[in-house]
């Protein structure tokens, strides 16, 4: 995988992206605001979503509570969250090939510990 700088939720964060067909992951992403580095791997799972019932025209359905949902069985990615920074770093070490030269620790830093 590669480290690249990316945004996520209007804050400048990084990313790993995968480099090779065989590789177990989709991506990994660094949320900056709570200091949690997401892990999407290629094993998929079954998950049970409410999402909103369609009328004859693919239009959400309203009743008297509003709209209408039922429930499906969507396949997602199985995700993973590691919020301990030393095995966020062990992780980066093992896995991306830029980690020596990206800066990704700027961004696991907080505001109050750059100043």
């Amino acid at each position: 995988m590669m480290l690249v700088q990316a945004t996520w939720q209007d804050a400048q964060t990084f990313r790993m992206i995968p480099i090779s067909e065989t590789c177990p992951y989709v991506e990994c992403i660094f949320d900056p605001g709570t200091k949690v580095f997401v892990i999407i791997s290629k094993i998929k799972r079954i998950s049970l979503q409410m999402l909103p019932k369609l009328d004859d025209y693919g239009q959400p359905a309203t009743g008297s509570k509003g709209r209408k949902e039922e429930r499906h069985k969507v396949e997602v990615f199985q995700e993973f969250y590691v919020e301990d920074h030393l095995a966020i770093k062990d992780l980066i070490y093992m896995l991306a090939v830029n980690a020596d030269t990206f800066d990704f620790n700027a961004f696991m830093q907080s505001e109050e510990e750059n100043k």
